[in-house]
């Protein structure tokens, strides 16, 4: 009975102090608003657009709408530069770190028209990682937890802007051949998300084909590291949308 007692003391001692790193299959990390590290001025610049009240377009994502700062810059003074545009996107960031941002000043003053929102990859692909503003947790989240932020953001924006048409894209597509598991995560995640359009303030575009060859590889001559696009990639995002973005700022 001494050594029952003992085992079972043991074990209760050990489930008490299972790591912080070792997260419960019901956490959702991604519907967590949490700030990222680092990007507190970046965030306190977009702060500071929205408090002007000019910007009658948005994007809003991570590194791959950052960027259009960078590799995408001249496609961006072509084609959203003359429609007022404002580029809310920040490397690295996850959907929690958006629901962050958004309930910490972004979009306050703001009245867009429209809203492109593009977020959901490194959701896939930081997992396996520790977060620091996670106290060191392992990162995980699966498609399905990750479309719940996608449809937290959503319903941040239609709070904080009711006026504004929502332009919700699906992930891009990464990694070189339709069998890389992280490209089949961020499908899934997009099967989901597309259910949230109603065609009526907010709308659901795929343009995941277009980055793609006929047998669905991953093109380096569009896409370098197999996940951000090039200016070429750029061009062939912006010729995809801006149609629908010009009909939605009507």
């Amino acid at each position: 009975m001494k050594i029952r007692f003992l085992a079972t003391l043991l074990m209760t001692v050990a489930v008490a102090n299972l790591r912080a790193d070792e997260p419960t299959k019901s956490t959702n990390y991604a519907i967590q608003p949490v700030l990222h590290p680092g990007t507190e001025a970046r965030h306190e610049s977009f702060n500071e657009i929205s408090k002007k009240g000019e910007a009658q377009l948005v994007f809003l994502g991570d590194s791959i709408t950052h960027n259009w700062e960078k590799g995408g810059k001249e496609v961006w003074d072509k084609y959203w530069a003359p429609l007022n545009a404002a580029n809310f996107g920040i490397g690295g960031d996850r959907t929690e770190h958006v629901l962050w941002r958004l309930e910490h000043g972004n979009f306050d003053g703001l009245k867009p028209k429209e809203i492109v929102v593009m977020i959901g990859t490194n959701n896939t692909g930081h997992q396996g990682r520790p977060m620091k503003e996670l106290d060191g947790a392992t990162y995980q989240c699966t498609a399905q937890q990750t479309a719940e932020g996608v449809k937290a953001i959503v319903d941040k924006l239609e709070q904080k802007c009711p006026g504004a048409k929502i332009l919700l894209l699906a992930i891009f597509p990464r990694g070189e051949k339709p069998e890389d598991k992280l490209r089949q995560q961020n499908e899934e995640t997009n099967a989901i998300i597309k259910n949230l359009a109603d065609n009526k303030t907010i709308y659901f575009m795929d343009i995941n084909a277009k980055f793609l060859q006929p047998d669905g590889t991953l093109s380096r001559d569009i896409m370098p590291d197999l996940l951000h696009p090039n200016a070429k990639g750029y061009e062939i995002w912006a010729e995809a949308i801006a149609p629908k973005v010009k009909e939605l700022m009507q």
